[in-house]
């Protein structure tokens, strides 16, 4: 075997160069973890908010974009970000422990949803109108009644008019998560108490028949926090995704803004930015 020529040398030493400093490939693909059935956040078919943000960082990160799909249940986070299956969440609240979190891309709250014709313009848990009306709320927990609206009804002794909706449903059923908006349009319950997200999306095919309003800070709790700031999550030793992601957050705010205005994601400002609250919990989407 004859020695290489200067020339091919010059060519493997170059190519070795690249394999050094060229990205690995887990570098290049954006790797999200995502419920399959979770509108208006995520879908299989990648019909969520969430999802056209994902796919919005990835092309100005220019990474391949996947999605790791699994229902959002107790464990997510340990059986996805922990397990390695992907890289990030795209909706966590800001100061959440478990993951490290970028900078907040929005804030949100809860919402009354009610009939608009019956004008009841509840503004107040302390509305004394509240203990006679069919109330729907969400059952997100193990006890199906964590949310900080079923506290701050509980807290008034109002209970018994309250009508529990899945967050998950069965298998089954399609969108799930806008059924106790439609109980509202059809007359089944009086209002709801639902968070943004869910209830503008889902009030939105109702137009001008539905009213979302936003639910104020309750006088009675005033430490219970009824509206978060979302941001990216990823694995808590990845300091280096997470500032890529911030940056490309801070490149595209105005066509994230843009996608959240079209879903109708009601916006609270300001964004806390940088320092979360210390009463920052999960909320009710995540």
């Amino acid at each position: 075997m004859h020695p290489p020529s200067s020339r091919n040398a010059a060519i493997a030493l170059l190519t070795a160069l690249f394999s050094l400093a060229a990205p690995a490939s887990a570098e290049t693909e954006l790797r999200v973890c995502a419920d399959p059935d979770n509108l208006p956040f995520s879908n299989r078919n990648q019909e969520g908010f969430e999802n056209k943000i994902a796919a919005l960082l990835a092309d100005d990160l220019q990474a391949k974009l996947s999605f790791y799909w699994q229902k959002q249940r107790q464990g997510f986070i340990r059986e996805t970000l922990g397990a390695g299956h992907c890289d990030v969440v795209m909706g966590v609240p800001h100061g959440y422990e478990r993951v490290r979190a970028t900078p907040p891309y929005y804030r949100s709250g809860y919402a009354f949803v009610t009939p608009a014709g019956r004008h009841l313009d509840i503004s107040s848990f302390d509305d004394p109108r509240l203990r006679d009306l069919k109330i729907g709320l969400h059952a997100i927990g193990n006890d199906g009644a964590n949310s900080p609206p079923a506290h701050a009804l509980a807290s008034r002794g109002i209970v018994e008019n309250i009508v529990g909706y899945s967050m998950w449903g069965e298998e089954s059923q399609a969108n799930p998560q806008g059924e106790i908006v439609s109980a509202v349009a059809n007359g089944e319950i009086d209002l709801a108490v639902v968070w943004g997200p869910i209830a503008g999306y889902f009030a939105k095919p109702y137009g001008n028949a539905i009213q979302v309003a936003p639910v104020p800070a309750d006088s009675a709790s005033p430490e219970m926090p009824f509206a978060f700031d979302i941001a990216l999550g990823v694995r808590k030793d990845d300091q280096a995704l997470a500032d890529r992601l911030a940056a490309s957050l801070t490149r595209k705010r105005p066509e994230i803004q843009a996608i959240l205005a079209a879903y109708r994601v009601p916006i609270i400002q300001p964004i806390v930015g940088s320092t979360p609250s210390a009463t920052d919990s999960v909320a009710a989407n995540h």
